[in-house]
């Protein structure tokens, strides 16, 4: 199975529209900036909140709690590399390899590989395709590709 993201072109904060493959809306995340931090909500396509994604503060690196159904289910962290983009992921005993400022990586459960996220080209705005192998992964899934999008997204963070 198959979702698209789509960034808001025009929009005061980072919004996406989450489509599936037929091109019917999904889910939809609108940003938050506070004082607190940056969180990214996740809503249903009956904009019913079905998770948040929390900035984790005082971090060197940038930092980011998920949380699904109000339970917080894992963090990512950005981790200092002097050539390439690496993540600490604590997220369902998954790992993440490949060019994440490309937008060209997978998601492995064990040895298999469970998703793949690319970047689309020739669109509206940017368009990132999650390929899912097993429905059940897809809001997981959705979420830890949004919480890397913020954490590449966030500079100078602490």
């Amino acid at each position: 199975m198959r979702l698209l993201i789509k960034q808001r072109v025009f929009s005061w904060t980072d919004s996406y529209d989450v489509y599936d493959e037929e091109g019917k809306p999904k889910y939809f995340v609108k940003a938050e900036f506070l004082s607190l931090g940056h969180q990214l909500h996740v809503y249903d396509c009956n904009r019913q909140e079905i998770g948040v994604i929390h900035q984790k503060l005082l971090t060197f690196l940038p930092a980011f709690e998920i949380e699904v159904g109000g339970i917080v289910k894992g963090e990512i962290q950005k981790q200092f590399t002097l050539f390439c983009t690496k993540y600490e992921i604590d997220y369902n005993g998954w790992r993440v390899e490949g060019d994440f400022l490309g937008w060209d990586y997978d998601v492995y459960n064990g040895c298999s590989s469970i998703i793949h996220i690319s970047k689309q080209l020739l669109s509206w705005g940017d368009t990132y395709a999650i390929d899912i192998n097993d429905p059940a992964d897809e809001l997981d899934g959705l979420m830890l590709v949004i919480a890397i999008d913020a954490a590449n997204c966030t500079q100078g963070a602490s």
